[in-house]
């Protein structure tokens, strides 16, 4: 059975430590949250055959010629305590995706890269709870009216101000937006910019479809108001002060490899992607885009999860206030996703809030048991497939068998 014990402090890229954000988003307070440190299963509170056991299934997702993911990595664990951080797999598996055998072309063993507790993912989607973060911290500054309409910012969006469009709208995905634009079939910036502004509701207002253009919409909001970009406003605001210093937009290089994309599977021709985002739009308007195109590692986003657990403070730095925190996380959630079995297993019931990536990525924060889990795959490497939650299920249903049995 793989180990639960695990050296504490590992370094990542990007810049140095710091308790506290720059130019005032959500500066250090005086009550100061207890940081994340490793420790055992009983120390969290957790029941470590439960843990075992989720260690034992995370390997196992990653065997045999097709499996569920080349490489996972798992970080759970209960109040300050991380009690489990385990690797499976491979980073790098495949050289490229061949459409006549339905399968794989294996990179040679000794030219594989091995998944580590460090390895940068593609976070996908969850790069729109970063962005629902940075919006509610303009909210609490006072800059941002969460009803207000997306009219009064982006007067050039003509669609989205003639609908009345509002930033909770945006947030919560009821702005009646279709799902996405094929932006990365434009030929220049311009032409992707004149889709954007055209756009117009399929829904009427209050409509819920789940969007791409609801976090793109905001990230242009949020660098109107502020007159900063949307990778500056995370870096200053989120992860600088937080200390996520493996945490930023792309590229980055050591990254998990994620699709061999071509068409006609794939909507572009890129080969195998690594080290730049996958989604397509993103990657069609340079890589930092609301919805998709953060990268980071298991660690980071369990201190992401234990400061919203936390009440929005980690150590001396606060990104948001207690209040605020409320706001993101009350029915039915800004940005997050609240009580979702199909991902969160039995984690899910008492306001558990989390989301999921399209490249296999997701993490769960439980303010009812103080838990968080964080579970990072390259399940799209070497080629997409239908998703398949389950084992995203079976690992909070584990956690939650584990505060149980505690």
């Amino acid at each position: 059975m793989p180990s639960l014990e695990h050296t504490c402090d590992r370094g990542g890229w990007g810049s140095p430590r710091s308790t506290g954000a720059e130019g005032g988003e959500g500066g250090g307070g005086e009550l100061s949250a207890p940081r994340l440190r490793h420790d055992t299963p009983e120390r969290a509170g957790l029941d470590p055959r439960e843990l075992r056991r989720l260690v034992a299934d995370v390997h196992e997702l990653t065997t045999g010629e097709r499996p569920w993911a080349p490489g996972v990595v798992v970080v759970a664990g209960r109040g300050p305590v991380i009690a489990v951080e385990e690797a499976a797999g491979w980073a790098v598996r495949y050289a490229s995706y061949d459409p006549e055998a339905d399968a794989g072309v294996e990179l040679p063993p000794d030219a594989r890269v091995p998944m580590t507790v460090d390895t940068p993912f593609d976070l996908a989607s969850l790069t729109k709870l970063f962005t629902a973060v940075a919006a509610v911290q303009q909210i609490e500054r006072g800059t941002l009216g969460i009803d207000a309409r997306v009219g009064a910012f982006l007067p050039d969006f003509r669609a989205a101000a003639e609908h009345g469009v509002t930033v909770r709208e945006l947030l919560t995905h009821t702005s009646g937006l279709r799902p996405e634009l094929p932006l990365y079939d434009c030929l220049d910036a311009d032409e992707r910019l004149a889709l954007l502004r055209a756009e117009s509701p399929a829904g009427g207002p209050g409509t819920y479809t789940y969007s791409d253009l609801n976090p793109l919409l905001l990230q242009y909001v949020l660098e109107r108001v502020t007159g900063r970009t949307l990778d500056d406003l995370v870096h200053h605001g989120i992860t600088r002060p937080l200390g996520m210093t493996a945490t930023r937009f792309g590229p980055c290089p050591d990254a998990a490899a994620t699709e061999d994309q071509r068409r006609p599977w794939a909507k572009t021709d890129r080969g195998m992607v690594r080290g730049e985002v996958h989604d397509e739009n993103a990657w069609a308007l340079g890589g930092v885009a609301g919805h998709a195109g953060l990268f980071s590692t298991g660690r980071d986003l369990a201190v992401f999860c234990r400061t919203l657990l936390a009440g929005g403070s980690s150590g001396p730095a606060r990104i948001l206030g207690p209040d605020f925190v409320e706001l993101l996380l009350t029915p039915p959630g800004l940005g997050f996703a609240l009580d979702q079995p199909w991902f969160m297993g039995e984690l899910a019931g008492r306001g558990a809030a989390g989301h999921t990536g399209f490249t296999g990525t997701s993490l769960v924060l439980d303010r009812a048991s103080d838990t968080f889990l964080v579970l990072l795959a390259n399940s799209v490497h070497p080629r997409r497939r239908p998703p398949d939650s389950r084992p995203r299920a079976a690992a909070g249903t584990r956690v939650a068998r584990a505060v149980r049995g505690a």
